[in-house]
């Protein structure tokens, strides 16, 4: 039993705009860190920080982070 319940887009959104993590750490006020861990799961992100990465991306949150509905069943 797994403790990630999101997942997200963020490093294929990041590829398609051609930016490093550092690039899109800098646009989100994060260091590229916190980048690396939201994208390989190890930390989900804030409310207010995912906002901010909906705003960057013109996308909805839902559109980035999406629910493991899988993990969430096992548990």
């Amino acid at each position: 039993m797994g403790c990630t319940l999101v997942k997200n887009r963020l490093k294929v959104l990041r590829a398609e705009n051609d930016w490093s993590q550092q690039d899109l750490a800098d646009r989100l006020g994060v260091s590229r860190q916190s980048v690396n861990a939201i994208e390989t799961g190890k930390y989900v992100p804030t409310l207010p920080l995912a906002f901010k990465s909906a705003d960057i991306f013109g996308l909805q949150i839902e559109e980035i982070f999406l629910r493991d509905i899988a993990e969430q069943a096992a548990e």
